[in-house]
């Protein structure tokens, strides 16, 4: 009797320690694909900077959020000249950020294409 009480103890606590995980990876996951929201990146570097799945996707959600500044900037000052270009590459950094979710969702760390090697002169 008494090891069945201690074994649906030891269950119980287990069952409670995998719930902990599960909530601790559902809220890396979900600060994952903030980090590829454009400004919401902020939220994710700061709830989630030092969890290493995490700072891997905010690296790369920064470089986006750059590029996206970059962008908006330039075509501001010459836009009717750049404007197909500069909505070809919006079409490419809205991609790129779907892949990154992909990721986010699969629980890969896979660089992204040209923004992946970009993500490195980040350091935090």
């Amino acid at each position: 009797m008494d090891d069945m009480q201690n074994n649906s103890a030891t269950g119980a606590s287990q069952g409670s320690q995998n719930k902990n995980e599960s909530t601790g990876v559902e809220s890396n996951v979900l600060m994952g694909i903030l980090s590829y929201l454009g400004p919401l990146v902020i939220i994710s570097y700061l709830t989630s900077k030092n969890n290493s799945f995490v700072k891997f996707h905010i690296k790369q959600g920064l470089v986006l959020l750059c590029l996206e500044i970059v962008l908006w900037v330039l075509s501001s000052m010459f836009f009717w000249q750049l404007w197909a270009l500069a909505q070809l590459i919006n079409l490419a950094i809205l991609v790129l950020a779907i892949i990154g979710i992909v990721n986010v969702v699969q629980k890969k760390e896979k660089m992204l294409p040209i923004v992946g090697g970009l993500s490195s002169y980040f350091k935090f």
